[in-house]
């Protein structure tokens, strides 16, 4: 990055945001205090990033804060007031201001404990990064940057503003900061940086899973979160909040195509957000609706981490078999499972859970459909078993071909192809995304003069077979074959 048009896009951003910037600085200066625009949020307006939010810091502890802007914000809040934060909305901007401190974990203690400072130079010293560690004074708007952070973003490079160790030993979470910011912004960690994540990655132990969770998901959202992932293995980090990715190094897969399957599973991840891009750009252009289930969110985080977890089942179902092929029969199932654990222990909420899972389960549903060819009734099923997850299970299945035989590679590519193009045939002819049976439940009690009762189910499912074989089969022959089946059952 170009340290002109770094210092220019600062410069702008300041100016944009002087409504904000102007009047509170001078309401702090006037009543004696110091404040400044602080971490993140220079951070993000020397790179051009959008700033949804800002941080300042200051002298002030929470009743003074609270005092100096409660005339002024549309709408405050003070949650955070045991930390030190006061929130607050002015003219549709959040604004989090936080009062000089020093944080440390103690050995054991998922909580930090906070000590309010009166130095902003002190303030700094404690943040994670040198990359985090400047700040704008204001109203005067002068840039403070006493541990490089600038050079060090130029540079593309993360560093502490202190010894690394002290850091990690002050806020072990810190150690998840890093490899996000790997994936999020490009940068590289020093060597003192990844030698304290390498001793220190237990630590990360006596951070809540609801604090890992978060740093993961930005992490995995990144534009590059290969490279967020392959640190935290590396550095031994993964170990203790995504060991089923790190105990992947030990795996060779069946086909002996990639050094092991950790590689393989860091390169369908490269893969997935390729695709995801295109599928989505595919989408806006078919004019896909904003409320269509199908629809892809870029950066889509369900279909990313599926294809990171997809093959975390294969350590378990390895089988070696004679002449030294390995096999790992059912890996799809125990992975969705293994996956499932992982993210209920990361607090994930159950939804996307499910989803991920269910992908996981999913992906290799595919393989045999070029050599044994698939009936109408068998894409109706793969439809109908991925329902709302079609589009990403499209791309964690192509995503999932990393082979270098260019010819098998080709011949799978063309054969998804026309399974999609099977799929799109068929959806013009009946509605896949909510396949039902041609009568409904009432519809069946009454033709049967039959009561609410497990039999109405069992109906249904006999026609909802009968449906996903043969397609629609109109009120007359669903009505002939349910009496069919009825009669079947000596009923």
């Amino acid at each position: 990055m170009d340290p002109l048009t770094a210092h220019n896009r600062l410069h702008d951003k300041l100016d944009e945001l002087e409504h904000i910037l102007g009047p509170l600085g001078q309401r702090f200066s006037s009543a004696g205090f110091e404040l400044a625009l602080v971490g993140g949020s220079v951070r993000d307006a020397l790179l051009g990033r959008p700033m949804p939010d800002l941080d300042f810091t200051t002298d002030a502890r929470p009743d003074d804060i609270l005092r100096l802007i409660a005339d002024w914000v549309d709408t405050h809040w003070d949650i955070g007031r045991e930390f030190g934060t006061i929130g607050a909305v002015k003219s549709g901007v959040q604004i989090e201001i936080t009062t000089y401190r020093a944080e440390a974990y103690e050995e054991d203690s998922r909580k930090p404990v906070v000590a309010f400072g009166t130095d902003l130079d002190a303030d700094l010293v404690r943040r994670d990064f040198t990359i985090g560690a400047m700040a704008i004074r204001l109203p005067s708007k002068t840039f403070v940057d006493p541990h490089q952070g600038f050079d060090d973003l130029i540079a593309g490079r993360i560093r502490t503003p202190g010894a690394a160790a002290d850091s990690f030993s002050d806020d072990p979470l810190r150690m998840m900061r890093a490899a996000r910011f790997t994936s999020q912004l490009g940068l590289d960690p020093v060597t003192e940086v990844e030698e304290a994540m390498t001793a220190m990655a237990d630590r990360i132990e006596i951070i809540s899973a609801e604090r890992v969770q978060v740093e993961l998901v930005k992490l995995i959202t990144g534009i590059d979160p290969v490279a967020g992932i392959d640190l935290l293995v590396r550095t031994g980090v993964a170990d203790h909040v995504l060991p089923e990715v790190s105990g992947l190094q030990l795996e060779t897969d069946e086909h002996h195509r990639h050094k092991d399957v950790y590689q393989h599973s860091l390169t369908v991840l490269r893969q997935a957000v390729e695709l995801e891009n295109r599928y989505a750009a595919a989408q806006e252009k078919a004019g896909m609706a904003d409320d269509d289930p199908q629809r892809l969110r870029v950066p889509d985080f369900t279909v990313r981490f599926a294809a990171l977890m997809h093959d975390v089942g294969k350590p378990a179902t390895r089988r070696f078999q004679p002449g030294g092929a390995v096999t790992f029969y059912h890996h799809d199932a125990v992975g969705a499972k293994l996956t499932a654990k992982r993210m209920k222990t990361l607090r994930f909420d159950k939804d996307t859970t499910k989803a991920v899972g269910r992908l996981v389960e999913l992906h290799l549903r595919f393989y045999g459909y070029g050599d044994a060819g698939w009936t109408d009734s068998a894409v109706r099923r793969y439809v109908t078993d991925a329902g709302r997850l079609l589009s990403r299970l499209h791309i964690l299945t192509r995503a999932d071909v990393t082979t270098r035989n260019k010819r098998k590679a080709d011949r799978l590519a063309f054969a998804y192809d026309d399974l999609e193009e099977r799929i799109e045939a068929l959806a013009k002819q009946e509605e896949l995304d909510s396949i039902r049976p041609d009568l409904d439940g009432r519809q069946i009690m009454a033709i049967l003069d039959i009561e609410p009762s497990p039999l109405v189910g069992k109906a249904y499912k006999h026609l909802l077979e009968l449906r996903m074989e043969h397609g629609p089969l109109g009120p007359e022959r669903a009505e002939a074959e349910l009496r069919s089946w009825w009669e079947a059952r000596g009923q």
